[in-house]
C-alpha cells in the first residue's frame, strides 16, 4: 500500500518516541538550540503574537525574535522580557504593513525558523507581506499559522520553493477556504483534504480538529485524537503554531515537527483537564505544561 492510499498512523508514545526530537547539546548555548522569529499581532490583538512565542520557548527553542506593529512592542515587549522585538510599519487599519517585507525577510533569513501569521488580521495586508516574503526568504523552516495561509488561496506554489521546509495549521473553515471546498467537504473525510492540499501545496498539512492529521507531501499521515474539547478556546492554535515553530527551530524536520507539535498541544490540555475540567482553562495554561509533556513523551514508556 503506497503513503498515499494508505491511512494514517495514529500518534501514541511509542511512535513519538520512534520520531525521537534533536536532542540539545548538554554543552552548548542559547544559539545552538535554534533561533525562532515569530511575525504576527495586530493593533487589536497582541495576545496571539505572545502566545506563540512564548510557546516556541517552552518548545525548547533558544532564541526568540518577535515582530509586530510598531504601536504595541512596548506592550510586547514587556510581556515577553525573554524576546527581541522588532517594530515593523503599521497599517491604518492596525495591522502589519506589507512594507515591512524586507525586514521580515532579512530578518527571518538569519534565523532557524520563522512564524507568520498569528493575530495577523488586516487579511488583504497579510497576503501581500506573506507574497512578498515567501518569494525571497532564504534559509529557515516556515510555519503559516491564520492569516498567513490566505496567501496559498492566491499563490498556491508560495511554498514550492522551500523543498518541503513549510508547514501550515489550518483549522477546516481555513482548509476549505484554501481548497475551494465547502467546510461540510472537508470535515466529510479530512484525511483525503489534507493529503490533496499536502501534495498540491508541498508542504506539511496540519488539518486541525478533534481529530487533527498531520500529512506530508507525499502522502505520509498521522492522526492525533488525544486531545480533548477544551482546547477549542481562544489562543490555542497560536500555542499550537508556536510549539510547531520552536521544534522546528531546535532542528526537527518538518514532519517531526508538526507530529510533536499536535502532541504536545494535546498533551498539555490534558494534564490541564485532568486537573481543572473539561472546559475553562486558558491558552495561556498551556505553556507551563508543555516542557514536562515533553519530558514524559520522550521517555520510554512515557505517557
Amino acid at each position: 500500500m503506497s503513503a498515499a492510499t494508505a491511512r494514517a498512523r495514529k500518534v501514541t508514545p511509542a511512535l513519538l518516541r520512534s520520531l525521537a526530537l534533536p536532542r540539545p547539546d548538554q554543552e552548548g548555548d542559547k544559539e545552538t538550540r535554534g533561533r525562532v522569529m515569530v511575525v504576527g499581532g495586530a493593533v487589536e490583538m497582541s495576545g496571539a503574537l505572545v502566545l506563540a512565542g512564548i510557546a516556541a520557548l517552552r518548545a525548547g527553542a533558544g532564541k526568540l525574535q518577535l515582530a509586530t506593529c510598531e504601536s504595541i512592542v512596548p506592550v510586547v515587549g514587556v510581556t515577553v522580557p525573554e524576546a527581541l522585538v522588532v517594530r515593523l510599519p503599521e497599517t491604518r487599519e492596525g495591522g502589519i504593513d506589507p512594507r515591512a517585507a524586507k525586514t521580515v525577510t532579512e530578518r527571518g533569513s538569519r534565523v532557524d525558523a520563522l512564524l507568520l501569521g498569528p493575530g495577523m488580521m488586516d487579511e488583504e495586508a497579510v497576503v501581500a507581506l506573506a507574497r512578498r516574503v515567501l518569494a525571497e526568504l532564504d534559509g529557515p523552516a516556515v510555519v503559516l499559522d491564520a492569516a498567513a495561509t490566505s496567501v496559498l488561496r492566491d499563490v498556491p506554489d508560495a511554498l514550492h520553493r522551500l523543498e518541503g521546509r513549510a508547514v501550515v495549521t489550518p483549522h477546516a473553515g481555513e482548509m476549505a477556504q484554501l481548497l475551494g471546498l465547502e467546510k461540510e467537504e472537508v470535515s466529510a473525510d479530512p484525511l483525503a483534504v489534507a493529503r490533496r492540499a499536502a501534495a498540491e501545496l508541498r508542504c506539511v498539512v496540519a488539518l486541525k480538529g478533534s481529530e487533527t492529521y498531520v500529512v506530508a507531501p507525499e502522502g505520509e499521515a498521522y492522526r492525533y485524537d488525544s486531545g480533548g474539547v477544551g482546547l477549542a478556546t481562544s489562543g490555542s492554535g497560536d500555542t499550537l503554531a508556536g510549539i510547531v515553530a520552536g521544534l522546528a527551530a531546535r532542528g526537527a524536520d518538518p514532519v517531526r515537527a508538526a507530529v510533536w507539535g499536535v502532541a504536545l498541544h494535546g498533551g498539555a490540555g490534558n494534564v490541564l483537564a485532568k486537573r481543572m475540567g473539561p472546559l475553562g482553562f486558558l491558552a495561556r495554561e498551556l505553556l507551563d505544561e508543555i516542557p514536562g509533556v515533553m519530558t514524559r513523551l520522550s521517555r520510554r514508556g512515557g505517557r
